[in-house]
């Protein structure tokens, strides 16, 4: 019996030596609320940024994104002022735009829709009109003139910035009353009248018709378009002045934001895409990520992540960052995952700067709302994110550790940069950790200015970092 007790003290003896580690350096309480203090790999492939496929768009070898990718603004807001005025507004911001590091701008629906100059145009009546025809009680729209849109357009490019149109395929609105014999009544679906010539359409080509009593979804009672119909699919992307390639080749888009994408089937956007070519992202309102990952692969496009979008809202607004574990767009597949804080018709978000923060230094194509950008937050702040996101995040991502109120990950690098390491807290309090880094006994620094440390990586590559309370810092070689 005392020669058990003798083998088990020294085997305690051994135990407690081998817990003698970093840990001990850190001075935080126990860790009762560690959920993940291991470095999990969480994409894997070679490491390149997003790209937004600009070789096939019209400004064919101009735009340059920096080495983590680009950034998107979200160019508008629901009720931007009334008066045509809005095309002058943005297009006198670009050039601070572009300065800053954004990289692209995703316009509103430019087309004239069924409320003329009051329209925020996702009620589109005649495709060809953007505030040149005199109809729906007006010749502008609400954003302005043609001639305005297409100054925006060629200042854009001239800034060295994409230009992306919102496409309201799903639905229509504005068309005159016709009999209609596959419903026996009559239906706004009289598009014959257009003042453009373009794209006149009538009730064979809505649902329900010869092709169908209804596609995947309606939208509101606006009549349905029937992409099964091929005078639609002609007038959409086939033929030379077709809408998307009109709006590619005179209008000079460079990419596409596809409107309500579960109003039809995900083969639309990959025939427009492979027809017109651009960047293309789709509205697929669902936080499922399975769901979002088999529209993006069944219709060769991007995806905005609202699974991102609301583990986000969890994890920021309601005190557990541990959420920040959970599957995303952006972990399944990098280069088809459009990231956002907020938009034009969803803003839930409260905690909002450690949000940018997040989709700034992780992968996929981060996107920032107008609104929070020009009006609503700390600009210099957010273009301090944005110049780390383009200069910084670079490589695959690995999270290194994460509690209820801190989160920590590391991009690993790509092309000779050396990524980054981002820290969020959003304790009350300033907090420390050792985390491993890629880097072997060289100084680093928080781009953010939040630290004032300089510390040195040991041999190994692990060092000790700080972030401000309610905050967060980032990392990277001091170059």
């Amino acid at each position: 019996m005392k020669k058990t007790n003798f083998f088990l003290s020294l085997l305690a003896l051994a135990l407690l030596s081998s817990c003698q580690n970093r840990d001990e350096m850190i001075t935080e309480p126990a860790r009762q609320q560690e959920v993940h203090d291991k470095t999990v790999h969480v994409t894997n492939h070679d490491g390149r940024p997003f790209s937004t496929g600009n070789e096939s768009g019209s400004m064919q070898g101009k735009f340059v994104a920096g080495p983590g990718g680009g950034v998107l603004m979200q160019g508008f807001y629901w009720d931007v002022p009334e008066g045509g005025n809005w095309w002058n507004t943005v297009k006198d911001k670009l050039t601070a735009w572009s300065n800053a590091g954004i990289g692209a701008v995703w316009l509103p629906p430019a087309s004239k829709a069924q409320n003329g100059a009051y329209s925020m145009g996702y009620d589109p009546t005649d495709y060809y009109d953007f505030g040149n025809f005199n109809q729906n009680g007006s010749t502008e729209t609400r954003f302005g003139s043609r001639t305005e849109l297409e100054a925006l357009i060629t200042k854009a490019h001239t800034e060295n910035m994409q230009v992306y149109a919102d496409i309201v395929i799903n639905h229509n609105s504005g068309g005159q009353s016709e009999a209609n014999p596959f419903t026996g009544t009559n239906t706004w679906t009289n598009f014959s009248g257009v003042a453009s010539g373009k794209f006149q359409r009538n009730y064979n080509d809505f649902y329900k018709n010869a092709y169908g009593n209804n596609d995947e979804g309606a939208f509101g009672g606006f009549p349905d378009l029937c992409h099964a119909n091929p005078h639609v699919q002609d007038w959409l992307w086939g033929r030379d002045d077709s809408v998307g390639k009109y709006y590619k080749n005179v209008m000079k888009f460079d990419g596409w934001r596809f409107d309500y994408v579960k109003g039809f089937g995900p083969w639309v956007v990959n025939t427009w895409n492979s027809n017109v070519g651009g960047f293309s992202v789709g509205e697929l309102w669902d936080s499922n990520v399975n769901t979002l990952e088999w529209w993006a692969n069944n219709a060769n496009s991007s995806v905005f992540d609202f699974a991102a979008y609301y583990k986000m809202d969890e994890a920021f607004d309601n005190g557990n960052l541990n959420v920040l574990n959970d599957d995303m767009m952006w972990k399944r597949n990098p280069y088809k995952a459009v990231t956002f804080v907020a938009n034009h018709d969803t803003d839930i978000i409260y905690n909002k700067m450690p949000a940018y923060a997040y989709i700034l230094t992780h992968e996929g194509y981060p996107t920032i709302f107008y609104r929070d950008y020009e009006e609503w937050l700390n600009k210099e702040r957010l273009n301090n994110l944005i110049w780390i996101h383009n200069n910084k995040a670079t490589g695959t991502t690995s999270i290194l550790y994460t509690d209820n109120d801190e989160y920590i990950a590391r991009r690993n690098g790509y092309n000779g940069n050396p990524g980054l390491v981002v820290y969020i807290n959003t304790s009350s309090n300033w907090q420390e950790r050792w985390v491993e880094t890629n880097w072997s006994s060289q100084q680093i620094k928080d781009f953010t200015g939040s630290s004032s440390w300089y510390p040195t990586t040991q041999g190994d590559k692990w060092v000790k970092i700080q972030c401000p309370p309610n905050s967060y810092s980032v990392w990277s070689l001091n170059l």
